[in-house]
């Protein structure tokens, strides 16, 4: 069983990585931070990248999700079959959406995965193999908050995962400043509670520091603070302050 599926004192957080690196998976693990997403979605990774850095991590205390465009199992039993503890399945909407995530993970007569694991160290032991893959519905659009109790009520869900930015979008909000709007903010409280109420993990994409600390404060559970690009950009801005301050 993952950290994500575990009961949790304390906010899970996150890194997050949108590029082939093996450096910048281990300094996220090396700055105490909880877990480290890989992003099969916008990011610029295929499943040779990310196979790649997940056996780099398999000595490294760091937990690891991988999210995914949609709910094709293939991609989803690869991603696993390397070693991913959990999966992130973007624009889901509906139950059936949800379900179909669900059911990637889980091996037949339960869910459609073909048994193919890459990694020695997992085992061949089918049922182990699907306790430790903890899937995350990720809720980013109008459309998903209206069916939000549908989807929560999907058995084998591990949690819920915010995307605030497509969230704003579908609900006519600036990007910018996506947690700061009041409407905005109301649907996330809302999807929490209800996953909250459901028994689901409750995640979500925050971008940085602060407006982490303020989802904590909401209650999410797996908060994911910022990419390797953003980190690099942070510390390599205050390197050059420091050094051209007067």
């Amino acid at each position: 069983m993952s950290v994500f599926q575990g009961e949790q004192q304390a906010p899970l957080w996150g890194g997050w990585i949108t590029g082939p690196t093996l450096i910048g998976p281990g300094e996220f693990a090396r700055a105490g931070y909880d877990y480290v997403g890989f992003d099969a979605q916008h990011g610029y990774l295929d499943d040779a990248d990310i196979a790649g850095m997940l056996r780099y991590l398999d000595h490294v205390p760091i937990a690891t999700a991988v999210r995914l465009p949609n709910c094709d199992p293939a991609p989803i039993g690869r991603v696993l079959d390397a070693g991913a503890d959990a999966v992130i399945i973007a624009m889901i909407e509906s139950a059936d959406q949800a379900a179909a995530a669900v059911a990637a993970t889980r091996y037949p007569p339960a869910g459609v995965r073909s048994f193919g694991p890459l990694r020695a160290g997992l085992g061949h032991d089918p049922a182990a193999l699907e306790s430790r893959s903890a899937v995350f519905a990720m809720i980013e659009t109008a459309a998903a908050v209206s069916g939000i109790e549908d989807i929560c009520g999907v058995a084998g869900l591990t949690g819920i995962y915010v995307g605030p930015a497509d969230l704003a979008i579908s609900m006519g909000a600036d990007v910018a400043g996506a947690t700061r709007n009041d409407q905005v903010l109301e649907s996330i409280g809302r999807i929490h509670r209800v996953a909250s109420n459901a028994g689901l993990v409750t995640g979500i994409h925050a971008s940085d520091g602060v407006t982490g600390k303020r989802m904590a404060q909401l209650g999410f559970q797996m908060i994911t603070l910022a990419s390797e690009s953003h980190a690099l950009r942070r510390g390599a801005a205050e390197h050059l302050r420091e050094a051209t301050a007067e």
